[in-house]
């Protein structure tokens, strides 16, 4: 076990999928951790439970940011590391991801490739997609070469079971003694007061708003609106996430074990929380239809919503503050949709910066590390 957090302790507010990854990565390494989260132990609460948990940097490539897609494949092959070091297994599968569309849709499907070809020329991390006929489509994806005669196959992308993780996790902070402080609301703040604490870090998503609100930066926080809906469908059979192409319903649908399927696809600049609505039910689930008609007897387990946490800029972004006297801040936010797929990257970023100050993987990455003064956007909480 490495030690270079022996002596030291911290305080972590939010136990989302960030704050159960540092906790559990700061107590590897001997430090004394305390965990604190207004919600319950399952993280009913957490954007990182209302996911399909798809790290798929190429397929994303088109609707974001480098950055992005420079931490998603720095984190691909961080998950593998990080889930073997857990007691809990857990869900991981690196089989590539699919694209389908249906046949008036080709012009669209077409773009979509050249935009994808057009990123792997600009990074060469990134694996070139295959455009695929009816035979190979038979081969790799039987269970959908019925309704689809082409596709694109997009290599060493992946996925794993969100939910799994969490749970893994939680197990983990169990096992190394951390101190988790379910149902309790504090101050980050509050906590720097606490001359114990060589740090604090506030992991809480869309909790931590007025913490990036200041009339000195306009990267505001707000919640953006996903829902999804989670099937059981034993008829269904697909064997690595696949997304369908298509200018109203460009849906995405994740097999997870034992015939679980996480679909999803809407995006709404909302912070409702309230339930699904009945356009996004009736979209999502024709859609999926047309993909397998075998989703026509799949069993809905659950329709969930979730608002993800999004800076103005959509970029995660790490800011430190130090003042003399208090513990050292650290706020992480902004992960946005992409939460699995980069959280490795952020949490290599941060776990360097309490060690040394520093962090060359989010120079090598460009992610925003930010030093912040004091009396300005860290002083005031939810």
């Amino acid at each position: 076990m490495k030690t270079s957090f022996a002596q030291s302790k911290y305080a972590i507010v939010g136990a989302g999928l960030m704050g159960r990854l540092l906790a559990v990565s700061l107590a590897q390494r001997g430090a004394q951790v305390d965990l604190f989260d207004k919600g319950n132990e399952d993280a009913s609460g957490s954007a990182a439970r209302i996911a399909a948990a798809m790290l798929a940097p190429l397929a994303e490539s088109v609707i974001t940011e480098d950055v992005v897609v420079r931490m998603g494949i720095h984190s691909l092959p961080r998950w593998k590391e990080l889930i073997s070091q857990l007691s809990t297994p857990v869900f991981f599968q690196q089989e590539g991801t699919l694209i389908l569309w249906h046949r008036q849709d080709a012009a669209e499907a077409e773009r979509f490739s050249k935009h994808l070809e057009k990123n792997c020329r600009h990074n060469s991390q990134l694996s070139l997609p295959q455009k695929i006929d009816a035979a190979v489509l038979k081969e790799i994806e039987p269970s959908v070469s019925e309704r689809f005669s082409q596709a694109l196959y997009l290599p060493n992308e992946g996925q794993l079971d969100n939910r799994q993780l969490l749970n893994a996790l939680l197990q983990e902070l169990k096992r190394l003694g951390v101190s988790c402080r379910w149902n309790v609301e504090v101050n980050p703040d509050q906590l720097r007061l606490d001359s114990t604490y060589q740090g604090v870090i506030d992991c809480r998503g869309t909790g931590a708003k007025s913490s990036w609100s200041s009339e000195a930066s306009s990267n505001t926080l707000r919640g953006v609106r996903g829902e999804v809906i989670r099937l059981y469908a034993p008829e269904v059979k697909l064997l690595r996430p696949t997304r369908l192409i298509h200018p109203r319903y460009p849906i995405y649908i994740a097999p997870k074990e034992n015939d679980i399927y996480v679909v999803g696809a809407t995006e709404i600049e909302s912070d409702d929380l309230s339930e699904m609505s009945v356009r996004s039910a009736m979209e999502l689930l024709s859609a999926v239809y047309t993909v397998h008609s075998g989703f026509a007897e799949a069993r809905i387990l659950e329709m969930a919503t979730q608002c993800r946490p999004t800076l103005k800029n959509n970029l995660p972004e790490i800011r430190m503050q130090k003042e003399k006297g208090l513990a050292d801040l650290m706020l992480i936010n902004g992960l946005y949709r992409h939460g699995f797929m980069i959280s490795p990257a952020v949490l290599d970023s941060a776990m360097e910066l309490l060690e040394t100050g520093e962090s060359n993987t989010a120079l090598e990455l460009g992610l925003s590390i930010n030093q912040i003064a004091s009396n300005t956007e860290a002083n005031v909480c939810v």
